[in-house]
């Protein structure tokens, strides 16, 4: 086991790292796993908006059978594919870079980042597993020993 001092401010003095390493190991790995998922689907999402696939066609909208209300957000919807999935990209991209710096342990505030990115329903990477990594991840980078074993 490696003893390092600890730089974090007002954390500990000396820090047990393999333990520390131990406890981020798992989260930061399902967080990338979940950067990795987010990065899939927006990828593929920003093909389907480039070559116009799944795009809301006029004759859907004056469907009959669409209700009036949702009309809106149908054009809305089309109109934010290409960016809505620009934007996930960029914020899976943060999340597994944070992951990464995380289970290395060496950089604290991008894997704070990368931790509550993962908690955003709509644009976090994968939202379904997303939000209890984030969740998890948080918890384990505010214990003690484990912000005080950051680089």
């Amino acid at each position: 086991m490696e003893n390092i001092p600890g730089n974090y401010p007002g954390g500990p003095g000396p820090t047990d790292t393999a333990a520390a390493r131990q406890q981020v190991s798992t989260p930061a790995i399902l967080l990338m796993v979940t950067a990795g998922l987010g990065i899939a689907g927006a990828l593929l999402g920003l093909v389907q908006a480039i070559v116009g696939a799944g795009a809301v066609t006029p004759e859907m909208l004056n469907d009959p059978n669409i209700p009036a209300e949702l009309r809106p957000w149908l054009e809305r919807s089309q109109s934010l594919g290409a960016v809505g999935n620009i934007l996930t990209l960029a914020l899976s991209g943060v999340t597994f870079f944070g992951a990464l710096k995380m289970k290395n342990l060496e950089n604290f505030g991008l894997a704070m980042a990368a931790s509550i990115i993962a908690l955003i329903p709509c644009f976090g990477p994968c939202c379904c597993i997303g939000i209890p990594v984030g969740i998890w991840s948080l918890v384990v980078l505010n214990k003690p020993e484990v912000k005080s074993a950051f680089r």
